[in-house]
């Protein structure tokens, strides 16, 4: 399974960031190409430790099963899936600040803490696992922007 935590898979990805526009149209839900970076942007720092956000209690209840749902094959994440309310994004910002940002963010897994995580939703995740969902929720957003 691919995980953002092998360098030649987050060269790809970061590839795939780096040929997006802000005009870029969506192939389903609701975001701009902005907002999706925001909204990535928003999940790699709670990843990384620099944002918390409290437990839902849907997550409390269907987490674990939803993530063993979604990290047991290779196949792409589904598309519509629900957020955190924390990170749904309105509004617009600099596309190219923001995507730039999205890479730093990117590149700041060489050298990712193994420290304990707890998903807002998913519940404890531990580093194959964070590895695994970040690489998906990625390649999610891009396939979204046709990336």
């Amino acid at each position: 399974m691919k995980t953002i935590f092998d360098k030649n898979t987050t060269a790809s990805l970061i590839q795939r960031i780096r040929s997006l526009t802000a005009e870029q149209p969506n192939k389903w839900g609701k975001m701009s190409a902005y907002q999706m970076l925001k909204h990535c942007t928003l999940s790699e720092e709670m990843f990384l430790g620099k944002k918390k956000y409290e437990r839902l209690f849907i997550g409390r209840l269907f987490g674990g099963m939803a993530l063993k749902g979604m990290l047991k094959n290779e196949d792409p994440m589904k598309q519509n899936q629900p957020t955190h309310p924390e990170f749904k994004i309105k509004g617009v910002g600099n596309f190219d600040t923001e995507r730039e940002k999205w890479i730093k963010l990117l590149h700041e897994y060489e050298v990712f803490p193994s420290t304990d995580f707890v998903h807002p939703f998913f519940g404890a995740m531990n580093k194959e696992q964070i590895g695994q969902y970040v690489y998906k929720h990625t390649d999610h957003h891009l396939r979204q922007f046709n990336a």
